[in-house]
């Protein structure tokens, strides 16, 4: 370490002279990051008889000082302090930034004016290298470590007066900041004042990890803060002792508690769960998830709320249990994701109808003037017909849309289970029942559909109760207490006579009259004419795509279809349909394809395999040059084989069409 002595002092004055006039000299006595940082001023052709500084304009000046606003507030009390221990000895502190812009100074003050005047030493100046030469706040933070410098040791002239000890500020990631100095006259210099500003920074780096960690923390918690009260749930933490940590503000509405202070009381303060208040606590010495509870509000007579529960345990480092966390959904909610989950919702629309008869038209009018309406809608039909698919349609195009369909077979149901899966139950309501209580279809279809298929079939006990539902528009579970509200659309289906059911004392008449608010009725098959024709292409383009295997249909088999009466109606076609596609082994489906007993009903007893006429094989004997015959064929080709427009075309019937076509041997299917 040289000694700051009148000798090394005269040393360095020689040097610098002979340096700035770039001769040649011995300058190997000069400290090496002296000598270097000559050599870069230079090379930054620093004017080394003035000094000359970069001022920042004011709205530059604000904006640096803003951005550094953390290391300015967190280094001020030290620079107080430092200064507080040499005041009145001619020294003033400075605070630079990363790219030796001065941010803040404390001093004397007549060493703070005699450096504005004389070396032009303020708030704003750059101390970089490349302003100011060598000095120790730009060759500190070139270097990135600690230096004290004197007099000579400096650049440019004017600063030669001065000595400086300065020491590197960086963050918690080893990033510099700035730099700490404390600048005093050359003759001032003193080895421990270089220690002052290596302990003063040394606060600084620890104050700024103290900082940073606590605005880490603070930044975790206001993310947690903001995941907490962005969830759907109402949520509440608790402590070993049931006193509330945090809530959200949904718990908070949830509970009608949002206006009152809640914190640090006990939960059982504002709430219970056992409506005796004999034992609180118990339901909460589990883990749960989506418990079904009922919660009670404490000094009040009101009704109890009912939420879904889930409860999970915070534990320390050690594995001590030391809290817990509270989960609340509104069973609603819940019911909806289960609904999602389960199912209950509709597949099909008014665009599902498969029909352009004048009978389907008709329904597909009365169905959609129904789902304009919020009233209740019973839809009689024999089985088969597809009255739950209607009811799909009406309640897709219906306001309650957006809510489940829920389906349930009145008829399919022991008589004993109808009342609970329609009403639901409270636990303990009666032995094999859930321990928790279970929804029932009202209250799964909360705000949307409830679709009640075979409601002849519900037994009278259950009916009296549906009839309180459908009046009152609350459901009371089996063993509750409690109504609660419903918004629900019912649709009810039957294929029994209703009217003879309530003459013969099977059915009520008061529940028939609340359910009968507007009828519809769903035509069997056999009065929908040349819809069997679309169905059996539809159920055949079906199975054509399932199986990756195109079918074709013999033209005598539409003939057959069209006088067939179908007792079990479109599930009979289908089913129908589908064993036809399984035993064909030419992908061609003919009459003997078709069951026995349908064959046997329209008049066909023997049918025996035959091919299929193709054009060219037409009979000799047949005229072809019929005007009947070019018709026919002329539009099956202008139409590519579609037998539908092909007879629009002509202006007969689909079944007309396909007896002609049967009568020429003429297969559609050429002409696509």
């Amino acid at each position: 370490m040289h000694g700051f002595d009148s000798t090394y002092n005269d040393r360095l004055r020689e040097a610098w002279g002979k340096f700035i006039n770039n001769e040649p000299y011995d300058y190997s006595f000069i400290r090496p990051e002296i000598y270097e940082s000559w050599v870069r001023s230079r090379s930054y052709l620093v004017d080394p008889y003035n000094s000359k500084t970069a001022l920042l304009p004011p709205d530059d000046l604000q904006k640096r000082m803003e951005d550094n606003k953390f290391l300015i507030e967190i280094t001020r009390p030290y620079m107080e302090k430092l200064y507080s221990i040499v005041k009145g000895s001619g020294f003033y502190l400075l605070l630079a930034d990363k790219d030796g812009y001065i941010l803040d100074l404390i001093g004397d003050q007549d060493i703070i004016e005699r450096g504005r005047s004389y070396s032009k030493l303020v708030v704003g100046a750059n101390r970089s290298e490349q302003y100011a030469g060598t000095n120790a706040i730009g060759t500190g933070l070139f270097l990135k470590k600690p230096i004290q410098m004197w007099g000579e040791e400096h650049y440019v002239k004017p600063h030669k007066d001065y000595s400086c000890s300065s020491a590197p500020i960086f963050d918690t990631e080893g990033r510099l900041l700035g730099c700490l100095n404390i600048t005093g006259r050359a003759h001032a210099i003193h080895l421990h004042t270089l220690g002052m500003v290596i302990s003063a920074v040394d606060g600084i780096s620890n104050q700024l990890r103290l900082m940073t960690a606590y605005m880490e923390l603070e930044k975790v918690s206001n993310q947690r803060n903001r995941i907490i009260e962005t969830m759907a749930s109402g949520l509440v933490l608790l402590n070993s002792e049931y006193e509330i940590i945090q809530v959200n503000s949904k718990f908070l509405t949830m509970l009608n508690l949002r206006n009152r202070s809640v914190i640090g009381k006990s939960l059982f303060e504002f709430i219970r769960f056992d409506e005796s208040d004999a034992d609180n606590t118990s339901l909460l010495d589990n883990e749960v998830y989506n418990k079904e509870i009922d919660v009670y509000p404490v000094d009040s007579s009101a009704p109890p709320m009912k939420f879904n529960m889930s409860l999970n345990f915070l534990y320390d480092s050690h594995g001590l249990q030391e809290g817990m966390v509270l989960r609340f959904n509104e069973t609603k909610r819940i019911n909806r994701l289960v609904n999602r989950i389960s199912g209950f919702k509709p597949n099909y629309t008014f665009d599902s109808i498969i029909g352009s008869s004048n009978t389907t038209k008709k329904m597909i009018y009365e169905c959609k003037r129904a789902a304009s309406s919020s009233s209740n809608i019973l839809i009689l039909g024999e089985s088969g017909t597809g009255k739950e698919l209607v009811a799909q349609a009406i309640h897709s195009a219906s306001k309650y849309s957006t809510g489940p369909f829920v389906a349930i077979n009145c008829g399919a149901l022991p008589k004993g289970l109808v009342e609970s899966e329609l009403f639901g139950y409270e636990r303990g309501a009666f032995t094999g029942a859930n321990k928790d209580g279970h929804p029932g279809k009202f209250e799964l279809a909360d705000g949307g559909t409830l679709f009640l298929d075979e409601i002849g079939e519900m037994p009278l006990d259950v009916q009296v109760t549906l009839l309180r539902v459908l009046e009152t528009r609350e459901v009371v579970r089996i063993g509750g207490k409690y109504p609660k509200p419903i918004d629900v659309r019912i649709i009810a289906a039957t294929n029994r006579d209703l009217r003879e059911a309530v003459k013969d004392k099977t059915f009520r008449d008061d529940l028939y009259y609340r359910l009968n608010v507007l009828s519809i009725r769903i035509p069997p098959l056999r009065e929908r004419g040349d819809d069997i024709l679309e169905l059996t292409d539809y159920f055949i383009k079906g199975f054509s795509s399932s199986k990756g295997i195109t079918y074709s249909v013999d033209p005598r088999v539409y003939d057959i279809l069209t006088r067939y009466t179908w007792p079990g109606n479109i599930r009979e076609l289908e089913n129908t349909i589908e064993r036809a596609v399984n035993i064909t082994d030419n992908n061609m489906i003919l009459p003997e394809h078709l069951p026995t007993h349908i064959l046997q009903s329209t008049g066909i007893s023997d049918i025996k395999k035959e091919t299929v006429v193709e054009r060219e094989s037409v009979p000799s004997v047949l005229n072809l040059e019929s005007a009947e015959y070019n018709l026919v064929v002329s539009s099956l080709e202008k139409c590519q084989g579609n037998v539908k427009k092909a007879a629009e075309m002509l202006g007969i019937s689909r079944r007309t069409m396909y007896r002609k076509m049967q009568k020429y041997n003429i297969d559609y299917n050429t002409f696509r």
